[in-house]
Order: structure tokens, then C-alpha cells, then sequence
């Protein structure tokens, strides 16, 4: 048996490990998950498991993103996009709907309401500048994210629909 195959045979389906990976963020370890989703993923494309790969770092992605964990789950869009071109994955209506649904996951920058910004209340100023400060991260790791998508597209049509998703993003 070659190495390659030795390696393709020692690997699990790609859901058993997003399983156990789905239990460590419900668990709120979200930086242990981080570091194991990352590592799992990279045996998944070591082993040129490309689609299972890429599913472990889409539901990674998407999870992260979904407790809130914008840093995290934005670097793994990004590996997301890079284990596209490095599998050589053609862009297509699939693969657009995956962008699309890691996309849909990043928080919408939130402005906290009823600020009463007129005296010297620290508070409000402090939470202003707290929220002011998560949007700038949610949209720098949203573009980022959407700008590698685009420079990974040939297709002119899909870079249209990803473009138009980052100006949703920013007017949202």
C-alpha cells in the first residue's frame, strides 16, 4: 500500500470529526476547536480529501461564526478558500452556495440603542466605542473573506453576486 493511500485509509469520514468538533464549541471552547479544526482539516487536504476538507472548514467556519466568534470563524473562511484552489475545485453554483452560506453567518455589526451621548456619561461613550469597534473587526474579516472568494472567481457573474453580498454586508 502506497503512503498516499495508507493516509486516505486512516482518515475518517469528514463527519465524524465535525461531529466531535460541533461538541467542543457547544462546549465553548472555541479556541481549542479553532486549533482542531484546523489541524483536522489539514490532514483531510494533506490526504487530497478536498471535499471533506472543505466541509469540515465550512461547518467550522460557520459555527464559529455563529457564537459570535468573528476572528476565528473568518480564518477559517479564508482556509476555506484556500483549500478551494489548492484542490483545484471548480467555482460553480455549489461552490457559490457555500461562500454564500459561510457569508450569511457573520454577524451584522449591531449600534447600541437609546445612547444618550449629549453628556459626559462614560458609559455610553465606552459602549459606543466597544460597539464601533466590533463592526470594524466583523467587516474587515467579512471582506476579507469575500475579497479572496473574489480573486478566486473566473466566473464574472459570481464575482457580481459575491460583490453584491459584501455591499448587503456593509449597508446592513
Amino acid at each position: 500500500m502506497s503512503r498516499e493511500r495508507a493516509k486516505r485509509a486512516t482518515l475518517p469520514p469528514a463527519q465524524e470529526n465535525i461531529e466531535k468538533l460541533e461538541k467542543v464549541v457547544k462546549q465553548g471552547n472555541y479556541y481549542g476547536a479553532q486549533q482542531m479544526f484546523k489541524s483536522i482539516s489539514a490532514r483531510y487536504v494533506s490526504a487530497e480529501r478536498y471535499s471533506e476538507a472543505l466541509d469540515i472548514l465550512k461547518c467550522g467556519a460557520c459555527l464559529q461564526l455563529e457564537n459570535g466568534q468573528v476572528t476565528c470563524g473568518s480564518e477559517l473562511a479564508l482556509l476555506f478558500v484556500e483549500t478551494l484552489v489548492k484542490g483545484k475545485v471548480s467555482y460553480n453554483e455549489e461552490t457559490l452556495d457555500h461562500v454564500r452560506k459561510i457569508y450569511e453567518k457573520f454577524p451584522r455589526p449591531l449600534v447600541p440603542q437609546n445612547l444618550d451621548l449629549t453628556d459626559d456619561d462614560d458609559d455610553d461613550m465606552q459602549k459606543l466605542s466597544e460597539a464601533i469597534a466590533a463592526a470594524k473587526t466583523r467587516v474587515e474579516c467579512c471582506s476579507s473573506f469575500l475579497k479572496a472568494s473574489i480573486k478566486l472567481d473566473a466566473l464574472p457573474l459570481s464575482s457580481l453576486h459575491i460583490f453584491s453580498m459584501f455591499v448587503s454586508f456593509v449597508n446592513s
